[in-house]
């Protein structure tokens, strides 16, 4: 069965492309949801209530994905924000500085029989059209011109930079609002699908679980026993340690985490960074076969690469599967591989 991953984050200038993705993402997870007599309590058979809580922990698990790419998202633009507010403050201390030393240049003029056009250019509302007129520039000389100039210059990107930083907010903030939406998403399926489990029988409970911990038949065994490397040794360790601690959608740890979050963690006790989604931790490396997986390699499962865990040897991954589910052993073919990745 599918187990959940965080959502997520949101990257860099990846800006207005990834903001429409989210949000229309938010928009089909939310149609899938539905607000329809089916999200009543249901008086389904026990299979088929299995069935619709594996759908919808398959459903939250993307929604989580989306939701960390969101807020990756989100952290990218805030500090993007934070780097131009530092830029537009020393670009404004500059223009200060220039316009102080412009100003002693007009006391010494004025001191010595008024201010010159070229200094009183400087104190006018739009610089631009002084320096369009040739008459005035024929009345500056060489050194107030240049230094004219250079404060022009000053301006404009100090305005420029402005207009991006009021830009980078505005894309921030929908960047906020479509981490909220899948933040919702996901809550309601997972509230639906814990209203299901809740619905069987203990014995029923049972079977589901170790449904969702049994392997697909046919899923070649991978013949590595040994780590890659020594990088891929250490962030198995690390997974390892991770073992029991539960599942928080959202999460990379160190107390909790979802599928990717536990990857991205794992990798990092090793000095490795890794993006923050499945999806993108794909192609964080190498693709190489299933079956020469070797311990530290990233399998990611389904079409949609909605899923990831760690490869560990002995046909086992370790991974994130859903809430109420600590992190676990589970056979490498518990749901359909999509690749696997060595880092």
């Amino acid at each position: 069965m599918g187990s959940h991953r965080r959502l997520a984050p949101s990257g860099p200038n990846r800006g207005h492309g990834l903001t429409v993705t989210v949000l229309s993402a938010a928009t089909a997870a939310a149609a899938a949801l539905g607000v329809t007599p089916a999200d009543a309590e249901p008086q389904d058979r026990p299979a088929d209530a299995r069935a619709e809580v594996d759908r919808l922990y398959r459903e939250a698990e993307k929604a989580t994905e989306a939701y960390n790419k969101a807020d990756e998202h989100a952290d990218a633009l805030r500090s993007q924000v934070a780097k131009s507010r530092d830029r537009i403050a020393r670009q404004q201390e500059r223009v200060n500085t220039m316009r102080g030393a412009l100003g002693s240049l007009a006391g010494a003029q004025y001191r010595s029989g008024g201010i010159h056009p070229s200094v009183a250019l400087m104190f006018a509302d739009d610089p631009d059209d002084y320096l369009d007129k040739a008459t005035a520039l024929n009345r500056i000389g060489v050194r107030q011109a240049g230094k004219l100039r250079d404060l022009e210059d000053a301006l404009r990107e100090l305005a420029q930079e402005r207009a991006e930083t009021i830009r980078a907010l505005g894309e921030l903030e929908k960047s906020r609002e479509a981490v909220a939406r899948h933040k919702r998403t996901v809550e309601r399926k997972l509230a639906r699908a814990r209203r299901l489990l809740n619905t069987l029988p203990d014995a029923e409970r049972a079977a589901y679980e170790r449904a969702s911990r049994s392997g697909r038949a046919g899923t070649p065994a991978p013949q590595g026993a040994e780590p890659a490397s020594g990088r891929a040794a250490a962030a198995v360790a690390a997974v390892r340690s991770a073992l029991g601690k539960p599942y928080v959608w959202g999460a990379n740890g160190p107390s909790g985490f979802d599928c990717s979050g536990l990857m991205q963690w794992s990798y990092a006790q090793a000095g490795v960074g890794l993006p923050r989604t499945s999806q993108a931790q794909q192609h964080a490396g190498r693709q190489v076969p299933l079956s020469q997986a070797q311990p530290g390699d990233l399998v990611i499962y389904r079409s949609d690469a909605s899923h990831v865990g760690m490869y560990v040897g002995d046909g086992q991954v370790i991974h994130a599967p859903y809430p109420g589910a600590p992190v676990r052993h589970d056979p490498v073919g518990m749901m359909p591989v999509s690749s696997v990745t060595r880092v």
